[in-house]
C-alpha cells in the first residue's frame, strides 16, 4: 500500500474543459442532492445545472458564489472516489480556498458543513468583491529557484504598497509563483513595473478579490457571524494550513481551528509553499494526490517541491525525471493519472 498526501485546489480550477466533472464523476448523487438542496435554499443555481450548462460562461462559472461550489464538490468528490485499499491517506492540505475543502476531506466538517462553508464563503467574497488578483513568476521556464528575484519582486510590491491611494500585498505564495493582491491602483502600478513574462505573466485572475489580505477584513467578520465554531470538530487525518502549521487528530483545539480558517487564513498571506514542504518532510508520502477539478495546480506543486530539494530536485528537468521514472504526482483532472488512484 502507498501512502500519500492529498491537496485540495482553489479558485481558478473549474474552467472549461472541466464542465460536467461533477456529471462524470462525482460518485455520491444523495450528497450531491444535499448541496443542491443548501444552494436551493439560498436561491442559488444549483450545481446540477452549473455542472450541466450547454456551455461553459466565465462571467457565470467563475464568479466565486458559483465556483466555490463546484469546486468544493469535485474536490470532495475526487477525495471519495480515491482507492484506500490501495492508498493509506496520512494528510491533506489545500490551496486557498482549498483549505476548505482539506477541514472536509480531513473530517474536521462533515461533506454539508464543509459545502455550507465554502458556499457561504464564495457568497460573501462575490457579494463583496473587494480588489483584485495577478499572478506573476519568479523562477523561468527551467523552474529553477532564483531567491534573488523573489526578494526583488516582493521589494517591488511593499515599494508600491507603501505609496498613497495603493494597495498590495503577497496573497499565495504559490511555489515558482506569487499572487498578488490589492486594490485597481496597486495592481495597475505592478503590472506597470515589471517586464512581460512567458508570454502570459503578470495575469490577472477574472472574478477573484483580494484574497488572503486585509482588505477582506469585513468578509472575514461576516463569515465569523454566519458559521459558528460549532461546526468544527476533530479531525479525522493531519490537515496542514496556509502557514505550514499541522492540526493533529485528537490534539486539535477547534475553537482555534475555527478562528484561524474565519480569521488568518482569510487575511493574511497563504503560504502554499510551505504547507507542501511541510507535507513533503513530515509525511515523506510515496504519492502527492491532486484532487480535481482542473490541471493548473501540478505545475505550483512540483515547484513547490523543487523549492523544498525533495529528493534533490534542482528543476524542472530533475521533476520530469524522477516523475518518468517513479511518478509520486498525480493530478486526478488527467484521465491517466486519475486511474492510478481510483
Amino acid at each position: 500500500m502507498k501512502t500519500a498526501v492529498v491537496i485540495c485546489p482553489g479558485r481558478g480550477t473549474y474552467n472549461k474543459a472541466e464542465l460536467g466533472y461533477l456529471s462524470r464523476h462525482f460518485p455520491d448523487q444523495v450528497l450531491l442532492s444535499d448541496f443542491d438542496a443548501q444552494r436551493g435554499a439560498q436561491g442559488q443555481t444549483t450545481l446540477g445545472e452549473l455542472d450541466g450548462a450547454s456551455r461553459f460562461s466565465v462571467a457565470t462559472h467563475t464568479r466565486g458564489d458559483n465556483a466555490s461550489a463546484l469546486i468544493y464538490a469535485a474536490t470532495l468528490g475526487d477525495f471519495l472516489s480515491i482507492d484506500r485499499a490501495r492508498i493509506e491517506i496520512v494528510a491533506v492540505t489545500g490551496n486557498s480556498m482549498g483549505w476548505y475543502s482539506a477541514l472536509a476531506c480531513g473530517g474536521s466538517l462533515s461533506p454539508q458543513d464543509g459545502f455550507r462553508v465554502s458556499n457561504t464563503m464564495g457568497t460573501l467574497m462575490q457579494n463583496a468583491l473587494i480588489g483584485g488578483q495577478l499572478i506573476y513568476p519568479f523562477v523561468g521556464e527551467d523552474w529553477r529557484p532564483d531567491p534573488a528575484r523573489r526578494a526583488a519582486l516582493l521589494n517591488l510590491v511593499a515599494d508600491i504598497a507603501s505609496r498613497d491611494g495603493h494597495v498590495l500585498a503577497l496573497s499565495i505564495a504559490l511555489g515558482g509563483m506569487l499572487v498578488l493582491a490589492g486594490n485597481e491602483s496597486g495592481l495597475a502600478a505592478f503590472e506597470k513595473a515589471v517586464e512581460p513574462a512567458q508570454e502570459r505573466f503578470p495575469m490577472r485572475l477574472a472574478n477573484h478579490a483580494a484574497f488572503h489580505t486585509q482588505l477582506q477584513a469585513p468578509v472575514a467578520n461576516e463569515g465569523r457571524e454566519r458559521l459558528p465554531a460549532s461546526l468544527f470538530g476533530q479531525p479525522d487525518l493531519p490537515m496542514i494550513d496556509g502557514r505550514g502549521a499541522i492540526w493533529w487528530p485528537g490534539a486539535t483545539d477547534t475553537q482555534a481551528l475555527w478562528d484561524y480558517t474565519l480569521g488568518a487564513q482569510v487575511t493574511e498571506a497563504y503560504d502554499f509553499t510551505r504547507a507542501v514542504t511541510v507535507a513533503a518532510r513530515e509525511f515523506a508520502p510515496d504519492l502527492f494526490i491532486i484532487t480535481g477539478p482542473g490541471t493548473t495546480l501540478g505545475g505550483a506543486v512540483a515547484q513547490s517541491l523543487i523549492l523544498a530539494e525533495w529528493y534533490g530536485m534542482g528543476d524542472k528537468g530533475d521533476f520530469r525525471a524522477r516523475q518518468d521514472h517513479a511518478p509520486f504526482l498525480a493530478s486526478m483532472g488527467m484521465p491517466d493519472q486519475r486511474a492510478t488512484v481510483v
